[in-house]
């Protein structure tokens, strides 16, 4: 139930840490536990608690709408399809908004069905990688408001976010750990150390 921040700077190994939690890659050394389950050897059980948000274009399809596109993974997943209205008004996309086809999406609108789709499954912990990369200040803040109060505080979703953007984790984080070449340089509550001084030195 808290937003935990993974911060960064770019090739610090923080999509690659998130990618083992996930079951995607495997650690080449090392052990990996989700909620005591060992990532090498309860895989289907891991994929079950986890939702995986990630805003990459090529995921989705661009001839089809919002909608199509969540109904389309849903299928996949099992899920019912009546959740799929639900899941888009939870993250802010309207009914105009969700029979848009995807290619004619904002960048914010492409977040947010990213994050739909991550909650399909109604997972335990949510996994984001950068959630709020491209975004623009406006629409950077409305995102981090969507995560923690939706999502963190009235979903009670454990949510784990990758970002190198020091303001939004002091912004919206719980704790935080810091990735340095793949390097744990510092993990605990916000506002325990001083995190530019920590970045700074490497």
């Amino acid at each position: 139930g808290e937003l935990f921040g993974l911060l960064g700077t770019n090739g610090a190994g923080k999509t690659t840490l998130l990618k083992i939690l996930c079951t995607l890659v495997l650690p080449s050394s090392g052990c990996a536990l989700v909620q005591g389950l060992n990532v090498k050897k309860q895989e289907k059980k891991i994929k079950r608690l986890i939702g995986y948000v990630i805003s990459d274009e090529r995921s989705f399809y661009w001839r089809l709408t919002g909608k199509q596109n969540l109904l389309f993974f849903a299928q996949l997943n099992n899920v019912s399809p009546d959740k799929i209205s639900y899941l888009l008004e939870s993250v802010g996309l309207s009914e105009l908004d969700a029979n848009k086809w995807f290619k004619d999406y904002s960048t914010g609108m492409r977040k947010k069905l990213a994050i739909a789709r991550g909650l399909l499954t109604d997972p335990e912990i949510l996994i984001m990688d950068e959630p709020a990369n491209g975004l623009d200040p406006l629409a950077a803040m409305r995102l981090q408001s969507l995560i923690r109060e939706q999502l963190v505080e009235k979903q009670h979703k454990t949510v784990i976010m990758a970002t190198h953007d020091l303001q939004q984790v002091e912004a919206i984080c719980d704790r935080i750990a810091i990735l340095h070449k793949g390097e744990l340089k510092a993990s605990g509550k916000v506002g325990d150390f001083n995190l530019m001084e920590i970045l700074s030195n490497g």
